[in-house]
């Protein structure tokens, strides 16, 4: 790879950049929330945004409705094994980037370890958002993400507490039939 365009790169990304933490609500996830890293980049110029494209080796590269084009890297394999090693080998000079990405990556070990899986995690992935892009808009507050978390927690409790010995079958209109009381 060209060293300058590598680090013509590292430098657009460290003014114009954005590694990210999304929860999006989802019913057929076992949590509420499916938890994904972005890095994403939006520039009216398409050239740049392309450039990324192949040198990163994945994303996608879109127009938006407003004239600027916007590249994204979403895929959790894709940001390990492409996005985080480039930006590891060619770094950032601005301290907020530095930060925003060492907390990137601090989300990534623990999203690949499935500490997202847990409470716990998703309490410490919180925290750890709290802190990148200055706090950033964010589409769910930490007490929307927390509260559906807690009523799952809730639900999950209240279906664990069914006795093992009480079979019951759910058909589609939703009655409740005890296997045991039909033998």
């Amino acid at each position: 790879m060209n060293q300058y365009v590598a680090a013509y790169l590292a430098g657009f990304a460290d003014g114009e950049g954005s590694f990210n933490l999304s929860f999006r609500p989802r019913q057929d996830y076992k949590s509420p929330w499916k938890i994904s890293l972005c890095f994403n980049i939006s520039q009216k110029d398409k050239v740049i945004l392309a450039l990324y494209k192949r040198v990163l080796g994945c994303g996608t590269l879109r127009a938006r409705p407003d004239g600027v084009w916007y590249y994204e890297v979403n895929n959790f394999s894709a940001i390990r094994e492409n996005v985080i090693p480039f930006f590891k080998k060619y770094h950032f000079l601005s301290a907020k980037k530095k930060r925003d990405f060492a907390k990137f990556c601090e989300l990534a070990e623990m999203i690949h370890r499935g500490e997202h899986l847990t409470e716990e995690g998703i309490h410490k992935i919180l925290e750890i958002r709290r802190e990148m892009n200055d706090g950033g808009k964010r589409k769910y507050s930490e007490s929307e993400i927390l509260s559906k978390l807690q009523e799952s927690s809730e639900t999950i409790r209240r279906t664990s507490d069914l006795k093992k010995d009480d079979d019951i079958v759910r058909s589609s209109e939703k009655s409740e039939v005890n296997i045991n009381e039909r033998s």
